[in-house]
């Protein structure tokens, strides 16, 4: 590596894990673009936007969903 490089990752360490998190989405966007997005799945988007917005929908923290997911995966996984 060039010592551009090993200066700007020493910096990037330096980040908190959101901020680096962040930092990897914006190289990787410029590296590898977000191919476009089928038009019924912006139509969708822009429905669930709007639900959102009008309060007619609400979110729910993705830890919450998942640990939710994984207790309902659980208990049709036991064994008698």
């Amino acid at each position: 590596m060039t010592t551009t490089i090993d200066t700007v990752i020493a910096d990037a360490m330096k980040l908190s894990n959101p901020e680096r998190a962040e930092l990897i989405e914006r190289l990787l966007a410029t590296v590898l673009p977000t191919p476009p997005l089928h038009p019924s799945w912006e139509a969708e988007i822009e429905r669930r936007v709007a639900d959102l917005d009008a309060g007619i929908a609400t979110s729910q923290p993705a830890d919450e969903v998942f640990a939710k997911a994984q207790r309902l995966i659980a208990a049709t996984t036991r064994q008698p």
